[in-house]
């Protein structure tokens, strides 16, 4: 049973990431500046983002289907059993998204779970630095 505690800092961050549309440039950037943290990661990702890590930052990220065909719901489902220790979930807030409750339910695992989840570039930054980047 997962007790929502997240591993210890020492030991290998498991990091899911999800970018709309709109904010994939800005993750492509963040994540260039931060290779060497993100190096040490797992990561893990919704299939357009994850195959857009792997082209344009070199990263090896494990993908998960497309947010809007259940990939959200995927990573939520990682989160609820441990496998993750924190979401970098970069949202567009000004389009809605057809998939908005999956996105919502995911937040609240998020918040249940007490997995970090900064959802914009400078709060993905400071959780970045926080291990090592």
């Amino acid at each position: 049973m997962n007790t929502g505690k997240r591993q210890p800092a020492k030991e290998e961050l498991r990091v899911a990431v999800i970018a709309h549309d709109a904010k994939k440039a800005d993750l492509i950037a963040l994540f260039q500046k931060h290779t060497k943290v993100l190096g040490r990661c797992t990561l893990l990702a919704t299939e357009a983002t994850g195959r857009m890590l792997k082209e344009h930052a070199g990263l090896e990220v494990r993908c998960f289907l497309p947010g809007p065909l259940g990939g959200d719901v995927q990573i939520g489902a990682e989160i609820i059993s441990g496998r993750i220790d924190a979401l970098i979930f970069l949202r567009d807030p000004l389009t809605a998204q057809p998939h908005e409750p999956d996105i919502t339910a995911l937040l609240r695992i998020c918040d249940v779970h007490k997995a970090p989840v900064p959802s914009n570039v400078a709060s993905a930054r400071i959780l970045l630095q926080t291990h090592g980047g």
